[in-house]
């Protein structure tokens, strides 16, 4: 989230005061980075009215991604349209003059459930986004909006298992944002989609919505918690502390950094808050029947 706080940093302090220099290392580390981008970028639009909570970041925030590391963002969630439809429009121009590509969006109902093809050394990754809320967001034709899908019904939306099937990649990920704000574990609807999107063909699933990491079942990552914000810290769930996740697509290996989350800025977590990180990880993957180990201060599990 690069809005509100983050925002300001960004445009008192630069782009490159939002990340702790180890951890650009550590993104670096990677082929290709993909993150969920909960906010637009524009100075356009008005706040969306009956909303408690609207972020919208300065035009350096798409330089700020690119210093990052980051290849493809995914706009299908709650905030991507909290300034309208000439904002969302707006993010589009500037995350593509910053050379990043973007999914679960689009300028009408076609484009907003486009799939991205990312590549890496002759590597292709297909990257496919859906928001299950809010419905009033959603693209339709003519109409700018998130690839939205009502992922609580008995059978996910046809258009999801479609685009995974005709999907022509390497590897499929399937990145929704489902689900409510602060729980420590999935809820029904949402383990129910990942299993309907695993029998799709998504090759691996890593959600968000939550706030917090969510542990580690046989492809499914049903959150990956906060990377960036300016948001109030929940002392029991910890939302200030997180995990960055590096997997090799081509074998099994999960590897999970933990985050300390400070105010509008991050680094690599250390101390008690690594250990917290490190005992809430474990436990979570339990849940799931997933065994993590410790290798050089970093988490690893198998993520198939």
């Amino acid at each position: 989230m690069l809005g509100r706080g983050v925002g300001e940093r960004i445009l008192t302090d630069g782009p490159d005061s939002l990340f702790a220099p180890e951890l650009v290392t550590a993104v670096r580390e990677a082929d290709l980075c993909v993150v969920n981008l909960e906010c637009c970028i524009s100075e356009r639009g008005a706040p969306a009215p009956g909303k408690v909570f609207h972020f919208r970041a300065p035009a350096a925030s798409a330089s700020a991604l690119a210093r990052l590391g980051v290849d493809c963002v995914t706009l299908a969630n709650n905030h991507a349209l909290d300034f309208g439809p000439n904002a969302l429009l707006d993010t589009f121009a500037h995350l593509e003059s910053a050379g990043i590509q973007w999914v679960g969006a689009g300028a009408d109902l076609d484009e907003a459930r486009a799939p991205a093809v990312l590549e890496a050394g002759g590597y292709r990754l297909g990257v496919i986004a859906a928001a299950d809320h809010p419905a009033d967001y959603a693209a339709a034709p003519g109409r700018p909006g998130v690839a939205f899908a009502d992922l609580c019904r008995r059978n996910i939306p046809d258009w999801l298992p479609e685009a995974i099937r005709e999907l022509d990649a390497d590897a499929i990920l399937v990145s929704p944002h489902w689900g409510p704000n602060m729980l420590a574990e999935p809820v029904a609807h949402v383990r129910a989609a990942a299993g309907a999107l695993l029998e799709a063909g998504a090759t691996l699933i890593a959600g968000h919505s939550a706030h917090v990491f969510h542990g580690l079942d046989r492809r499914v990552l049903y959150d990956v918690g906060d990377f960036l914000d300016d948001y109030a810290v929940d002392r029991r769930l910890r939302n200030d502390l997180g995990l960055l996740f590096l997997l090799d697509l081509d074998g099994d290996r999960l590897e999970a950094i933990p985050l300390k989350l400070e105010f509008a800025h991050t680094r690599l977590a250390d101390g008690d808050d690594a250990a917290w990180v490190r005992r809430r990880f474990r436990e979570a993957c339990a849940a799931f029947g997933t065994e993590v180990a410790q290798e050089d201060g970093r988490l690893v599990a198998r993520w198939r």
